[in-house]
């Protein structure tokens, strides 16, 4: 089923289930997060694949992620900061841009994978997020964790990992939770690789 929501372009990937801390000044941006706090409704997160955040509208890469607003603040006049979280990944079918430069998609919701196991040649993956979410605080992830789920610790590894934007987009593409999880640990090798 399609539906509307504002897409919001950005140099970062949102994956289900993370978190997004945003600094909202551009009075577009700002009149949408009017709109999702009264009404309780998302935005769409997309890659830039074309153009910038700030100034004429970007291009948004084809695959998203809504996000809801979990709490905010408004330390000055025309600034919001913003802690959202990301739900559920979406296909962006069709756009169109408002007077304003605010970009409204027409998108599809992708079905979220079902619940998967993690395989036991994974676990050293499932210790090193544990160890990561410890040192980087438990507040920085939504709770609770689901160490026993193989997209979320796919996503959350996925999140972490310093590599190109453009490496998360085909990530957060993935459909299936252990072809994400082999491919996290492709990355994870390579990284290590580079260091040694």
């Amino acid at each position: 089923m399609a539906m509307e929501i504002p897409i919001f372009p950005l140099g970062t990937v949102l994956f289900p289930g993370g978190r997004l801390p945003l600094r909202i000044f551009e009075p577009r941006y700002v009149e949408m997060t009017k709109a999702c706090i009264r009404d309780n409704t998302v935005f769409g997160v997309c890659l830039i694949v074309g153009g910038f955040e700030v100034g004429t509208p970007a291009v948004p890469a084809k695959v998203g992620c809504t996000a809801r607003i979990i709490d905010w603040d408004v330390p000055n006049p025309g600034l919001f900061t913003l802690n959202s979280q990301g739900e559920t990944a979406f296909r962006l079918l069709d756009r169109r841009t408002q007077s304003d430069g605010l970009i409204i998609g027409t998108v599809e919701l992708i079905e979220p994978p079902d619940p998967t196991g993690v395989p036991e040649r994974y676990e050293p993956m499932q210790q090193l997020l544990g160890d990561l979410i410890k040192e980087i605080g438990e507040d920085n992830f939504a709770r609770p964790p689901r160490f026993d789920d193989a997209a979320w610790v796919a996503c959350r590894l996925a999140e972490l990992l310093p590599i190109p934007p453009e490496r998360k987009q085909k990530l957060l593409e993935a459909t299936r939770p252990l072809a994400m999880l082999s491919d996290v640990e492709t990355l994870l090798k390579g990284l290590r690789d580079d260091r040694s």
